[in-house]
This record gives structure tokens, C-alpha cells and sequence, in this order.
């Protein structure tokens, strides 16, 4: 694989910007799911029963068991966690010193320390997945704050091959997944027929693409098993057009779901994770900058070679492709048919065949990338720094070597006999680390739901038993007039429950029958997450006296028969009640809070008056009311812009710098300067100055020639060493600026 400093570097900015959206959008929510009147306070997951604090920390390691010793509530310490977390990913994103190895691995810590007591509602793919690929930047990010660890980099593709490895897992399992849950619809083909009106939140274009003929969808299902079976193998190639080729499969299938869908910052996060597939060689191709090829690429005999063998490589993909899904062209109609050809036994047997290859070709990879840094390393001239990149090398090899095992045992979930097979002594590591969420099983959009109709719970209130209001959330559907909502990075997590909650019974999702019991009290943090606006909550005034909730199945409309549009995004059907009457005070709910454990009879921690208590109290007030996606895109913009300011304040310094060098005049040297007394020597005979202006002359050129030749020669050195000749000031000032440059851009 080429040189990867620039991938690598947008990688870790991309994680900053993920990690800022994500601790911003749990903040928001934190009253109402964790606090003290919210729907599972956090506090219930932290008893405190006289351990010791490193005892806590084992049990469930999160900082939040640090807020009593600092006199802080858990909300108010979840709260604080969350402005940390948010203000220093946000001060990495502007300045690249604070993409530190350190400061990643703070974030990490902080994210989960909020998993640990984020009980259901942290409980998401993507939220496990944050925390590995977090993990991952504190071994791929660069230790700034040890001097002599930032002078040799050579382990760096390394560790960056290990965000290549999870997004092998992720998508492989996700493909993978679809087929073994024997849902129909996948293997029928015809999930998409469903999907765009059935997930969670969808988009306004999801109705849009829901109108689209059957065979499209179904052919866009094949495409999709392509993408996340056949692809991902290409992820783990040596041949660089291979890998380039895979990266734009991925990035078409996530950027057609975040157009069609809100997924918070999953996609976003997937597409991240895809940089790990690129080169520094093809970034430059996007900033439309000359790069200097590796002189040591091979002949073209070999290139050639190498393009036959992917030309076979995708000719090979489409023709299982074909083969396998029997698709064929109908030209009088335009259209393409679809149909799977193979049987659920002959798809066991098939991933019976390739699951245990494929971790064998993960080892070769992995050796390849060891090997190949083993070899740069013994390249590097001098005894310390050759002795510095091999201690580096070795600590950085063996914790890729250990996360790439303990990796085959969530890996393998995906078929019984090959988990079976894991060593034991791997089983034993991952066992160890597994409350870390260091590594997990992913399988995304394993069933379809809502073939017959996408289920919904409605809230409805009543002051009188007689007159009954609905309540309507902000995000999820319930008005059938209402579009789709856009809230693409935000998740509202409340939303998303209740989409599961309408899958099941009320019994199945416990919390809800603790957001009945808040919104009879009319707790307003509770209310916020409803609406962020209190004001548009039909019961602001006063609570409602009576709350009950039916379930009802939701269509998208279709276009008419003149192919105008109709008035209403959806229909809907009522179906059954989903829970009964209750109020405060009624038997059946004191009976479900009990059941549950949702009543507490300990009072919360009194909040202190110290000033961090109340610096976090006058943010939170600051920020009620604000929409949450607002917020986040303002960030974001924000963030982008000063990047894009920085980046143009360096490329114009750069530009300016070298025409003011060349028009500075060339200094005189003092009186007492050897060189003085011979031009003064020379003057007296009248040769002097002429002498002296053919001298500067030729100094001029001279000079010229060598600048060319530095700016040249620090060119090339920034790509291929990684500008850490820049980093222990060895370097000139112009080689810094040039490099800082390109990153931002």
C-alpha cells in the first residue's frame, strides 16, 4: 500500500468531528433520559455499596463514579462529561496538534463512561461501533506530547489497517446477516419494497425512492449484497485500484442511505472509516496537486500484470453477480429481473467456506503491513532513530496483533462452527476486555419489519376522559400531513425507542411505562425531548389528567393517477390499544412502576453551589429550546469554515513568503568583515564593485537554484516521511507551512 499520512490525518479529523456531534447530541437529551426526573436516571445505576473505588472501576468502568468525591450529582457530572467531551473534539478539529494519541483517548474514556450507564437508549450498533473505532484513533493517532515518539512513524499503516479490518467486519457481517435471519424479504428480494417507509426516521426523499418500480428496488437489493458481500473482500487487497474501487462502492451505498434515511452519525462515521482505503497519492488527485510517484512502483511489464488481474477481479464480482441472482434484461420494457438462484443450505455451506479464509486472508494482510514497516524501519538512517522506530514498531505490531485476535471471536458469530473453532486463549482475551467494547459483533438490517404496514404508538391526553389530544413527537411520524423530518447527525434517542416499542408490547420496553408516568407529572425535561419548543406540547399548561396509547400501522401515500402528488406524506389504520387509561395514582401503573423497579424511593444529591455545578447549570440553560439538529449543523459549519480559513491563511503565506525571500536585498557585511576588507581592498583599484556585483549575481542564481531544488526536495519529504522531520524542528519554516497547508486543505 502507498504512503497514508494524509488519510490518515483526515481520518482523525473526521473522528474529532464525530465525536463532537455525538457528545452534543447526547447532551441534549441527558435530562430527560438520565436525570433526575427522567425516564431512567443514571444515578440507579451507580449504588454505591461501600467497594473501593478501583473496585467500582472494574465493575463498571465510568468516571461518573468519581462525581460524589467531587460534589456532583450523576446528571450534573453526565452533563459535564458531555461538555468536555464536545469542547475538546471540537478543539481538535481546528488544530491539528490536538489530534493527539492522549486526547483521543480521553474522548474514548468519556464516551464510555456514558455507555456504561446508558441502559437502553445507548444501547445502538453505532454507539458500540464509536467506541471501537475511538479506541483505534488512540493507536493511530500520534503522541505530540513525547518528543522523541513523534520523530519515527513507519508503524503507522499498521495500526491504520486496523480500521480497515473492522470495516470488514462491518460490512461483511451486515451482508452476511440479511441472509442467514431467512427473512423473506431478503431473500426474496424485495425489502427495499418496504424499507424506505419502514425505518426508524425516514427522509423526505425516502418517499420518493419508495414510488420507484419493484424491479429497481429489487435490483437495488442485489447491488446491495454485492456491496456488503463481495466488496468488502477488496478492503484487505495489496492491488491499490482494487481498494479504490471498493471505497467508491461504500461510499455510493452510505451516501444513498443518509439521503434516504436518518442514521445519526452511523453513516458518517462508515464513511470515515473508508478513508482507511485510500493513499495519499489519490487525496492529491482531489486537491488537483502533483504528487511524485514511489520510483519504486515496478515495471510496466508488472503493471500491466497487475491490471489484468483486476479487470478478472471485477469480472469475476459481476459475474457471480449475474449468476447468482439470475438477472436479466428485458429491452422491450427496459427493465431487469431479479431472483435468488441459490438455496439457504448452499449459502450456509458457501459461508462455511470463506468465513475461516477470510480471517486467514486478515493475518496475511496484516502480516504484510508488519512486514513491510519492519523493513522501512531498518531503513531509517541513524542508530537512535532506527532504534526508536523498532521499539515503536514492536509496541505498536503487538497491540495491533492482539486487537486483530480478540476481533475473530465477534467476527466468527456470524457462523456457529468457525466461533467453535476461535483458540481458547483468544476467547479468554476477548472475555476480558469485552465491558471495554473494545471489539463487537455487528449485523445491520438484519429483518425487515413492518412488511404489513410500519406499526406506530400514539400518545393521545385527555383532561376530561371524554375530548382526546394527540401528542406529536418532533421527529418520528405521527401527523399525516407532516414531512419527513432531515436531523441527519442528531439522534433523538426517544424517537427511536419508540419505534422499537412499536414492534412489541409495552411490557417488552419497561421505559415506557415510566414516560407515561413523567408525562402525567409534566416534567419538563421529559416534555423537551417530545418537543424541544414546551410551547408546541399540547398539555404545556397543565399535565394532562389521563394518558393512553394505541398502535396504528402507517403507509406512505402514492402519487395519484394524473402523477401529481397528494396532499398527505402518509395514511394510516388504527390497529389495537397499546396501553390502557391510566392517571396518576391508578392501580395498573403503581403496578407497572413496581414491576419494573421505576419507582425510587432514595432523593437525589442535592445540588451544590459550587461554581463547576453552576457553570453547568447556565449552559444547559442557554441552550433549552434550541433545536438540536440546528446546533449541530451550526457546529459543523462553523468547524469546516475556520479549517478552510486556516488551510487559505497557510497557502497564502506559502505564496507570499518566497517572492519576499527573493525580493529582500542580500545583507552587507559589517565593516569588519573579512569579505568587507577585500571589497574595499578591490574598490581602491576600481575592480571592487564590479567584482562584488557579478559575485552577488552568481549568489542569486545559486541561491534560486538550491531553493527550487529544497522546495522540491520538502515536497517529497512530506509525503513520504510524514513531516516529522517538521515536528523536531529539523526542518525549515517554509516545510512546515507547506505541509500544514495541504492537511487542511
Amino acid at each position: 500500500m502507498g504512503y497514508i499520512t494524509l488519510p490518515r490525518r483526515l481520518f482523525l479529523w473526521c473522528m474529532a468531528l464525530i465525536y463532537m456531534v455525538a457528545f452534543v447530541s447526547l447532551y441534549l437529551q441527558i435530562p430527560g433520559l438520565y436525570g433526575n426526573d427522567g425516564l431512567l436516571p443514571a444515578r440507579w445505576q451507580l449504588r454505591y455499596s461501600g467497594k473501593a473505588l478501583w473496585e467500582q472501576l472494574l465493575s463498571s468502568p465510568t468516571l461518573l463514579w468519581l462525581a460524589p468525591r467531587l460534589g456532583l450529582d450523576t446528571q450534573t457530572a453526565m452533563e459535564l462529561l458531555c461538555l468536555l467531551g464536545a469542547a475538546l473534539s471540537l478543539a481538535a478539529t481546528v488544530l491539528e496538534s490536538l489530534r493527539d494519541s492522549l486526547v483521543f483517548l480521553f474522548l474514548w474514556i468519556m464516551y464510555l463512561s456514558m455507555y456504561q450507564v446508558g441502559q437502553v437508549f445507548l444501547y445502538f450498533q453505532w454507539d458500540s461501533l464509536l467506541l471501537e473505532t475511538g479506541f483505534l484513533c488512540v493507536l493511530i493517532a500520534p503522541v505530540t506530547s513525547l518528543r522523541g515518539w513523534r520523530a519515527g512513524r513507519e508503524h503507522d499503516p499498521v495500526t491504520f489497517w486496523l480500521v480497515r479490518w473492522l470495516l470488514f467486519r462491518l460490512m461483511f457481517a451486515s451482508g452476511i446477516v440479511k441472509l442467514t435471519s431467512r427473512c423473506p424479504t431478503w431473500w426474496g428480494l424485495t425489502a427495499l419494497t418496504y424499507h424506505y417507509e419502514t425505518q426508524c426516521i425516514p427522509t423526505p426523499l425516502a418517499w420518493f425512492a419508495h414510488q420507484l418500480p419493484v424491479w429497481w428496488h429489487k435490483l437495488s437489493v442485489v447491488a446491495t449484497f454485492a456491496i456488503e458481500i463481495a466488496a468488502p473482500f477488496l478492503f484487505l487487497s495489496p492491488l491499490r485500484r482494487l481498494r479504490l474501487g471498493a471505497f467508491y462502492m461504500q461510499v455510493v451505498l452510505q451516501v444513498l442511505i443518509i439521503l434516504s434515511g436518518n442514521y445519526n452519525f452511523f453513516n458518517l462515521l462508515t464513511l470515515t472509516m473508508c478513508l482507511s482505503l485510500l493513499d495519499d497519492e489519490h487525496i492529491y488527485f482531489w486537491l488537483r496537486k502533483k504528487y511524485t510517484p514511489n520510483p519504486n512502483q515496478g515495471t510496466h511489464t508488472l503493471a500491466h500484470t497487475l491490471c489484468v488481474v483486476e479487470i478478472a477481479v471485477w469480472a469475476l464480482i459481476g459475474f457471480g453477480t449475474v449468476t447468482w441472482f439470475d438477472l436479466q434484461i428485458n429491452w422491450d420494457k427496459w427493465t431487469v429481473s431479479s431472483r435468488t438462484v441459490f438455496t439457504f443450505h448452499q449459502f450456509n455451506q458457501f459461508l462455511k467456506t470463506v468465513t475461516f479464509p477470510s480471517v486467514w486472508l486478515g493475518v496475511l494482510s496484516l502480516t504484510w503491513e508488519l512486514v513491510s514497516s519492519m523493513f522501512r524501519c531498518a531503513c531509517v538512517e541513524g542508530f537512535f532513530k532506527r532504534f526508536l522506530g523498532t521499539v515503536q514498531w514492536t509496541v505498536f505490531g503487538a497491540a495491533a496483533v492482539s486487537m486483530f485476535a480478540i476481533s475473530l471471536v465477534p467476527f466468527t458469530f456470524i457462523e456457529y462452527d468457525s466461533n467453535a473453532s476461535v483458540w481458547p486463549g483468544v476467547r479468554q482475551g476477548y472475555d476480558a476486555v469485552s465491558r471495554y467494547q473494545l471489539v463487537n459483533s455487528y449485523g445491520l438490517f438484519r429483518r425487515m419489519t413492518g412488511v404489513g404496514g410500519r406499526p406506530e404508538v400514539v400518545i393521545e391526553g385527555s383532561m376530561d376522559k371524554v375530548t382526546w389530544t394527540e401528542i406529536e413527537f418532533m421527529y418520528k411520524p405521527g401527523n399525516l400531513s407532516a414531512p419527513p423530518s432531515v436531523i441527519t447527525p442528531h439522534q433523538p434517542r426517544l424517537d427511536w425507542q419508540m419505534w422499537f416499542a412499536a414492534l412489541g408490547t409495552h411490557t417488552h420496553s419497561p421505559w415506557f411505562t415510566s414516560l407515561m408516568y413523567r408525562l402525567l407529572q409534566g416534567k419538563t425535561d421529559v416534555i423537551e425531548l417530545i418537543q424541544s419548543d414546551v410551547s408546541q406540547y399540547p398539555f404545556h399548561q397543565q399535565p394532562p389528567t389521563y394518558l393512553r396509547a394505541h398502535r396504528y400501522k402507517y403507509w406512505f401515500t402514492k402519487t395519484l393517477a394524473d402523477g401529481s402528488y397528494p396532499q398527505r406524506w402518509w395514511k394510516r389504520v388504527y390497529i389495537e390499544e397499546f396501553y390502557p387509561t391510566v392517571y396518576l395514582g391508578d392501580t395498573f401503573l403503581e403496578s407497572m412502576l413496581s414491576q419494573h423497579g421505576l419507582k425510587d424511593k432514595s432523593l437525589p444529591r442535592r445540588v451544590s453551589e459550587a461554581a463547576v455545578p453552576q457553570v453547568v447549570k447556565w449552559v444547559r440553560s442557554q441552550v433549552r429550546g434550541v433545536s438540536a439538529p440546528l446546533l449541530l449543523w451550526s457546529l459543523l459549519f462553523c468547524s469546516v469554515i475556520l479549517c478552510l480559513l486556516r488551510g487559505l491563511q497557510l497557502e497564502i503565506t506559502l505564496k507570499t513568503k518566497p517572492t519576499a525571500a527573493k525580493a529582500e536585498p542580500k545583507r552587507r557585511a559589517p565593516p569588519h568583515h573579512p569579505d568587507a576588507k577585500e571589497a574595499n581592498s578591490n574598490d581602491k583599484d576600481g575592480l571592487g564593485q564590479r567584482q562584488e556585483e557579478e559575485r552577488e549575481e552568481v549568489d542569486a542564481e545559486e541561491d534560486e537554484r538550491r531553493g527550487e531544488d529544497e522546495e522540491s526536495e520538502r515536497e517529497e519529504n512530506d509525503v513520504r516521511d510524514e513531516l516529522e522531520e517538521e515536528e523536531d524542528g529539523e526542518e525549515e519554516e517554509d516545510g512546515e507551512e507547506e505541509a500544514n497547508s495541504v492537511t487542511h486543505i
